[in-house]
C-alpha cells in the first residue's frame, strides 16, 4: 500500500520544489544568538529568532539551567499530578503569577499545549468563542477541540467583533480570544477597545502574549499593560520558549478557579511530561531578571526603531507596528525564498514565508530583532536587504 502512496508524495514534494517554494532546515553549529555559524561554513547575523531579548545564550540563564540540572535532575519521568512536580515548579508558577499580577499559574510543556488546552476544560456547548481571524494556529486548534459556540471576527475590527459579540449574547459565558503580538504581522491587538466591547458585552477576554512577555510595554508586562488594561484581561498565555530563554514551556496565568479548572481537565498538562528541571532553572531566572531591570527591553526598542528606519527609508514595504516584528513585504512566494537564499550568502540569517503560514499573494521575509544585535549587526542586515532589494527589483 505504500508504494502508492510513496509514489503521490514523490509528486507532490516534486511539485513543491519546482515552484520554488520547497522548506530546507538550515543547520546552526553553534547556540542560538545574535551571530552563529551554520554548517555550510557561513557565520551569519540572525534575524528571524524569536530571541527578542537575547536572553537564550544568556551566561546566567545557562548558569542557573545548568544549577538545576545538578540540583534537580534530568527530568522527571511523570506527569505533574503524578510524580512530577518539584518545588522549583512551584517557584515558576509563583513568579510568573507575580510578574503578570495574577492569582496563580499553570506549567505546560508548550504554549502550542497551553492554547490547545484552555477552552475545552472551562467551556462547553452553552457558551461562545469569539477568535479574530489571524489568531495563531495553536488557538485555533484549541478552539476546534471545544464544543463551544464559534464566532470568528475581521482581524482587529472593533465593528465587526461587536456585531460578533451581539450574536452570541444568547449563550452561557462569552470569551473574546486575541494574540496580543500577531506573530506575522508584528502588529498590537486593539486591547483597550477589546476590554471596553467585553465589558459592554459581559465577557471575558484571553491573550496569547507569546510576541509579547517581557518586551511590550513599559515594564515587559505585554500587550495589556501597554494599552493600561492589566487588571481587566481574564486570561493570558504565554510562552518560555520565545523572548523568555528560548528553550521550550508554556504557561497560562489568571483567576484560581481559572488555573484550578485546568489543573483538573486540561489534556495536555494531564497527559504531558512535565517541563525539564533545568529548563524550569534557567526560566526562574530569567523572570528574576525581567523583574529587576527594564534595560533589555528598552534595548531591543531602540534596535526595532534603529533597523526599521533604515528599511523605510530605503523604499521597503513593512507591515506598521509597535513590535520588533518587521516583516518586509515581498508578495511572491518563490521570490521569498530566493531572497532568503541571497541574504544568506550576504551573511543574513532569514526565512521566507509564505502560505498557508501567511495569506496567498502575502509572501514576506518576516524579521525580528533583538536586544543583542549590536548596531553593526543591524546595518550589515540593512545593507543587505537593499543590495538585494535592488538587485532584484524590489525597490529602486
Amino acid at each position: 500500500m505504500y508504494g502508492e502512496m510513496k509514489t503521490h508524495l514523490q509528486s507532490e514534494l516534486k511539485a513543491i520544489e519546482e515552484a520554488g517554494i520547497y522548506k530546507k532546515e538550515r543547520i546552526i553549529t553553534t547556540p542560538q544568538g545574535a551571530n552563529v555559524h551554520v554548517n555550510t561554513g557561513e557565520d551569519v547575523v540572525i534575524m528571524c529568532a524569536n530571541n527578542y531579548l537575547g536572553l537564550s545564550s544568556h551566561p546566567d540563564v545557562i548558569k542557573a539551567s545548568k544549577d538545576a540540572l545538578d540540583s534537580h535532575g534530568y527530568g522527571m519521568s511523570s506527569v505533574r499530578f503524578i510524580c512530577g512536580t518539584q518545588d522549583i515548579h512551584k517557584e515558576l508558577e509563583a513568579k510568573i503569577a507575580s510578574f503578570y499580577g495574577t492569582e496563580d499559574t499553570i506549567l505546560y510543556a508548550a504554549a502550542f499545549d497551553a492554547n490547545g488546552g484552555v477552552f475545552e476544560p472551562l467551556f462547553s456547548a452553552e457558551d461562545a468563542i469569539i477568535s479574530d481571524e489571524l489568531n495563531h494556529a495553536s488557538i485555533i486548534d484549541g478552539v476546534r477541540l471545544c464544543k463551544a459556540k464559534r464566532y470568528r471576527y475581521k482581524h482587529s475590527d472593533m465593528s465587526d467583533l461587536e456585531e460578533q459579540l451581539k450574536a452570541a449574547q444568547e449563550q452561557r459565558f462569552r470569551i473574546i480570544v486575541t494574540d496580543g503580538v500577531f506573530s506575522m504581522d508584528g502588529d498590537l491587538a486593539k486591547m483597550d477597545e477589546i476590554c471596553a466591547l467585553a465589558d459592554k458585552y459581559d465577557a471575558l477576554v484571553m491573550t496569547d502574549e507569546c510576541h509579547s512577555a517581557g518586551f511590550i510595554g513599559k515594564t515587559g508586562r505585554g500587550v495589556p499593560e501597554h494599552f493600561g488594561v492589566q487588571d481587566r484581561v481574564d486570561i493570558i498565555t504565554g510562552t518560555l520558549g520565545k523572548a523568555l530563554g528560548g528553550a521550550m514551556g508554556g504557561y497560562t496565568t489568571g483567576p484560581k478557579e481559572i488555573i484550578d479548572m485546568l489543573r483538573q481537565k486540561s489534556r495536555p498538562y494531564l497527559f504531558s511530561n512535565s517541563l525539564a528541571p533545568s529548563i524550569v532553572g534557567a526560566s526562574n531566572k530569567v523572570f528574576d531578571i525581567l523583574s529587576s531591570t527594564t534595560l533589555l527591553r528598552d534595548q531591543l526598542e531602540e534596535n526595532t526603531k534603529y533597523f526599521k528606519d533604515q528599511i523605510v527609508a530605503a523604499g521597503f514595504d513593512i507591515k506598521p507596528g509597535d513590535s520588533p516584528i518587521v516583516p518586509i513585504m515581498l508578495y511572491d512566494a518563490a521570490l521569498s525564498q530566493k531572497f532568503a537564499d541571497k541574504l544568506l550568502e550576504e551573511g543574513i540569517y532569514a526565512i521566507g514565508f509564505f502560505y498557508p503560514v501567511v495569506a496567498k499573494g502575502a509572501a514576506r521575509i518576516r524579521t525580528q530583532i533583538s536586544a543583542a544585535h549590536s548596531k553593526e549587526d543591524l546595518d550589515k542586515a540593512a545593507a543587505a536587504f537593499i543590495k538585494i532589494g535592488r538587485e532584484l527589483g524590489v525597490i529602486e
